[in-house]
C-alpha cells in the first residue's frame, strides 16, 4: 500500500495515519468539487459533509458510523458527476480503513 506524505509525517507524529489519510483523501475532493464548476443539486450536501468527515477525522477515535454516515451522504450527493469518481472512491477507501460498519461486515 502506498503511504501519501501526510500519512508518513502522521505516523512519524503519533497520530493516527488512518486519520491522514483521510484528510488528505477529503483535501483532494474539495479541491476537485471546487473546481468542478458545473453546478449540481447537492454540491452544498456534498461541501458540508467533506468539512464533517475533515473535523471527525481531526478528533481522537472517529465514530465509524459517522464516517460512513458522512461517505454516504457524500457519495449521493457526488455519485453522478463522473468527473469527481476518483476523489470519491480514495475517500471511500480512507473510510473503509476505520473498520466495517457497526453490525455489518464490507463488500
Amino acid at each position: 500500500m502506498l503511504r501519501s506524505v501526510g500519512q508518513r509525517r502522521a505516523a512519524e507524529e503519533g497520530t493516527d495515519p488512518r486519520a491522514a489519510g483521510l484528510r488528505a483523501a477529503v483535501s483532494r475532493l474539495r479541491r476537485e468539487l471546487a473546481a468542478h464548476r458545473v453546478e449540481f443539486a447537492d454540491r452544498d450536501v456534498a461541501e458540508e459533509e467533506l468539512a464533517a468527515l475533515d473535523a471527525l477525522a481531526l478528533g481522537d477515535t472517529p465514530e465509524v458510523w459517522r464516517l460512513r454516515r458522512s461517505l454516504l451522504l457524500v457519495a449521493g450527493s457526488v455519485g453522478s458527476v463522473s468527473a469527481l469518481a476518483g476523489g470519491l472512491a480514495e475517500v471511500r477507501e480512507a473510510v473503509e480503513l476505520f473498520g466495517p460498519p457497526p453490525g455489518g461486515t464490507l463488500g
